[in-house]
């Protein structure tokens, strides 16, 4: 399985991003799928992540940034609005796969893309 992040860049303040994220391979159904951040000397943190179970969002992003997914081409969005330079980081998307042939999950990293937020 790969998984490709698209959709990084710079904006200014209170622009706009998307970033996608499709998971390739097959014999898999997905637990869940989600993005995280990682600024420079930080931790990785939860942005938001979507499940057959619901959404979760970090609280500082809540109703700023949509997570939605395409489960037909296993893929994951993220719509950012209103930036603002403290959502600058590397964006990391995460998939929870479940593989009925073995009875067991996998967890896959992308790449990262990068979201500047810069005048």
């Amino acid at each position: 399985v790969q998984l490709q992040a698209f959709g990084g860049g710079l904006v200014q303040p209170g622009g706009s991003l998307r970033l996608s994220c499709s998971a390739s391979g097959s014999g898999f159904s997905i637990n869940s799928m989600g993005w995280y951040r990682q600024a420079p000397g930080k931790q990785r943190d939860l942005v938001a992540a979507i499940s057959s179970g619901g959404i979760n969002y970090a609280d500082h992003v809540k109703g700023r940034f949509t997570i939605s997914r395409d489960n037909a081409n296993n893929t994951v969005y993220l719509q950012m609005n209103s930036l603002k330079p403290e959502d600058t980081a590397v964006y990391y998307c995460k998939a929870n796969l479940f593989y009925p042939i073995i009875a067991a999950s996998r967890i896959y990293w992308g790449q990262g893309t990068l979201v500047t937020v810069s005048s």
